[in-house]
């Protein structure tokens, strides 16, 4: 599901490879689910499970988030470092009009995120595409929507730069930072082998080591995995059996429901030529890196240009346009309720003080 925030509960009133293509992946995966689902005595595509507690014999096929995300080589994970960060994501003097910071898109209190269809920035200006989360996108196997940042150090100074964010060159972001002592001190307490510290690549490994620490454990999906059955409703286990048996988990797969790939989706109002962008390739095209479905209930409005608002909305076109089948109503109650059981344990981030 293309994605990049709904309150829990807020539904109940009112969303990036070189690999098989998503089609080859989709229908083995199916074609195995079916024989599983005969093997459990249920049957697959005719309404929902019969009994919620079978879909304990579907644990296996999901992971749990872990602790702690992957941490490159040269990225330590110190708190002088992450104490840094928090503040440089705080920070809008590092953009070119001083009011502009990382947080602004990626709010706190709106599921990191800041739930408006299209990003918007630097003088008023309107981006292309929504703006994912940071939640767990540690965990991403590359960063944007087109997937052309590796890591969360590649991705940190894009958007300072970008002249419809923070629209604010390297030099006059760290000109600015070196006028107030105390990101000196901090800087060299955060990287003590440097004469210079602050600089564009230190900038980069604070704020990523900050985003690192941007996870949300313990979710419901997570309790239940761990074998605590009243963890998620019945509706929510069927959910799950549902999004196992119809494919969902092809793509949405791993602790953090993407495979890391590009798969090609042309939702409505869309003309996004996504990952092509990047590569020049025109298998490409349209394609745009798995989005996380953790915290999904969070998140909205749904996919690469926020033009879906609700998410049983964008599951049904989901599974129009990337599984070629039509849910039933309580198939999509059912794994609704599923998404909601992702929402995690919020990280406990206070906005920082500012010099």
């Amino acid at each position: 599901m293309s994605v990049t925030c709904e309150s829990p509960g807020a539904e109940q009133t009112d969303e990036r490879s070189g690999r098989a293509t998503p089609k080859e992946v989709i229908v083995t995966y199916k074609t195995l689910a079916a024989l599983a689902v005969s093997a459990i005595g249920l049957t697959a595509g005719l309404g929902l499970p019969a009994l919620a507690q079978d879909a304990a014999a579907y644990r296996d096929q999901f992971t749990a988030l872990p602790a702690l995300p992957p941490i490159p080589a040269g990225s330590a994970l110190t708190q002088a470092r992450i104490d840094l960060g928090q503040m440089l994501f705080f920070e809008p003097r590092i953009s070119g009009s001083g009011v502009i910071s990382c947080a602004t898109c990626h709010n706190p209190a709106l599921g990191w995120t800041d739930r408006i269809p299209r990003a918007t920035g630097h003088d008023g200006q309107v981006g292309d595409r929504n703006t994912p989360t940071a939640l767990n996108a540690a965990f991403l196997d590359s960063q944007f929507w087109d997937g052309r940042a590796a890591t969360l150090e590649d991705q940190a100074l894009g958007p300072i730069q970008a002249s419809i964010e923070m629209n604010m060159t390297l030099e006059g972001a760290i000109s600015r930072l070196k006028e107030f002592q105390i990101y000196q001190d901090m800087f060299a307490a955060a990287f003590p082998g440097d004469a210079d510290p602050v600089n564009p690549p230190n900038v980069a490994l604070a704020i990523a080591a900050f985003e690192r620490t941007l996870i949300t454990p313990n979710s419901p999906f997570d309790r239940f995995l761990a074998g605590d059955d009243a963890a998620m409703s019945a509706q929510a286990q069927q959910g799950m059996v549902l999004f196992a048996d119809n494919g969902c988990i092809a793509c949405h797969s791993g602790p953090n429901f993407s495979d890391g790939g590009f798969h090609a989706i042309q939702v409505p109002g869309s003309t996004d030529r996504g990952r092509a962008l990047v590569t020049g390739d025109a298998a490409d095209e349209h394609a745009f890196r798995t989005p996380s479905l953790r915290n999904i209930a969070l998140t909205y409005p749904y996919f690469n240009n926020g033009s879906v608002e609700n998410l049983r909305d964008a599951v049904n076109i989901m599974g129009q346009e990337m599984l070629g089948h039509e849910f039933t109503g309580e198939e999509l109650d059912a794994l609704v309720a599923f998404l909601h059981t992702l929402t995690g344990e919020m990280p406990d981030v206070a906005v920082p003080a500012l010099p």
